[in-house]
């Protein structure tokens, strides 16, 4: 099952693209009125998706109503569970819904959750959102000079504006190329007409960027306030090809988050919100756990084997003997004359572990003769027991 995508809101789901990408999960509670703005409707609706899904990515937009926001953090607390990503896009509301297509196309690529959300800003980077406006007074999202806002009160006055990923402002005239930076690479154009005709951005624009594809859909109820007026045709351009989406994460270095375990991409998690630890702190908790030396035990010392062989396992290089009587000198693992002979292991080598603390077996000396040293030679040998004994 792939990970879902939710919205907080239906104008936030543009028609998939083709049959495999799968549907955007709509937030019922996440709507205003009497349906809606619930946190119990809010726990449940979560709570399915988990069950269902595994995972669930929210994506909302930066500039949703605080209450809207805080219900999700909240409903998140309650669940208690790290399964669920809120991810906040800084994006217009057409490019947000942009956005969360392009997520929904990349859930049935095999990334794991964490990569996934965590995508979302990398994705973000090669969008761009922006819109044609009849005034620029009220635009708040986008610096805005004296002159420009001067010409704004003037009638007929007509703005291309660019909010992401550079904020840019030109004024129109005529049916020229409005001259906004252009993406460099193919995008597909959706366009949403508001109180303003679309023919600037479908036309000039469209011939400009080098757009394979123009989509219209339903303006967002949400672009008037964003973007400061009602007369306005919004548009967004961005990857069309899910082969290229899919090389463009693929290609970030993969990092595990250090709290949560998760796979991410960039520098926080988008599910538990940790940031990425420095270069010099990252892979401590994946280090596997201490063990003893071979041939060291709990409060013992290693065994003298293990002490001359420990150059040769560290790895260091050692001189090449120019006389061949030297070279048993060079051998590690001999003993150095005089030394106490070293106890076999059970492979023949150098003993190792519990092998090592044994004592060596010493042999009988000479004088005991053939009888065995705990026996007394003047006492005589015991009756031998019969093997069939009696009854």
């Amino acid at each position: 099952m792939p990970t879902a995508v939710a919205v907080t809101s239906p104008e936030l789901v543009l028609p998939s693209p083709d049959r495999h990408t799968p549907p955007a999960a709509i937030l019922q509670s996440a709507e205003p009125g009497e349906h809606g703005g619930s946190l119990d409707r809010t726990l449940a609706e979560i709570h399915t998706l988990v069950e269902q899904h595994g995972h669930v990515l929210v994506v909302h937009p930066a500039a949703a109503p605080p209450a809207l926001v805080h219900r999700l953090h909240a409903a998140r607390a309650a669940l208690e569970t790290d399964r669920l990503a809120l991810v906040g896009v800084d994006l217009p509301p057409l490019g947000a819904a942009l956005l969360a297509l392009q997520l929904r196309q990349l859930s049935i690529c095999d990334f794991s959750p964490g990569v996934l959300a965590s995508a979302a800003r990398l994705l973000a980077h090669y969008l761009h959102a922006g819109a044609v406006l009849g005034s620029v007074a009220r635009l708040d999202q986008v610096p805005v000079g004296l002159k420009a806002h001067a010409k704004s009160w003037l009638p007929g006055s007509q703005f291309a504006v660019l909010a992401r990923p550079e904020p840019q402002l030109v004024r129109l005239s005529g049916d020229q190329d409005p001259g906004l930076k252009a993406p460099g690479f193919p995008t597909r154009l959706v366009v949403a007409e508001g109180g303003l005709p679309a023919e600037r951005v479908t036309g000039a624009l469209a011939r400009a960027w080098h757009v394979r594809e123009v989509t219209p859909t339903k303006l967002p109820a949400a672009s008037a306030d964003w973007w400061g007026t009602s007369k306005l045709t919004e548009f967004a351009a961005a990857i069309p090809d899910i082969s290229v989406l899919y090389q463009l994460v693929s290609s970030v270095r993969r990092e595990e988050c250090h709290w949560c375990g998760l796979e991410l991409i960039g520098d926080r998690c988008a599910f538990c919100a940790a940031p990425l630890p420095p270069p010099g702190e990252r892979g401590r908790r994946a280090l596997p756990a201490t063990r003893p030396a071979p041939g060291r035990l709990r409060g013992r010392e290693p065994a003298p084997a293990l002490a001359r062989t420990a150059p040769a396992a560290a790895g260091r290089a050692l001189p090449a003997a120019r006389d061949p009587r030297l070279a048993p000198a060079l051998d590690t693992g001999a003993a150095p004359p005089g030394a106490p002979q070293t106890p076999a292991g059970p492979t023949g080598g150098p003993a190792t572990g519990v092998h090592a603390l044994r004592p060596a077996q010493r042999e009988a000396p000479a004088d005991w003769g053939p009888h065995r040293p705990y026996e007394d030679p003047h006492q005589p040998p015991p009756p031998p027991r019969s093997r069939n004994p009696r009854p």
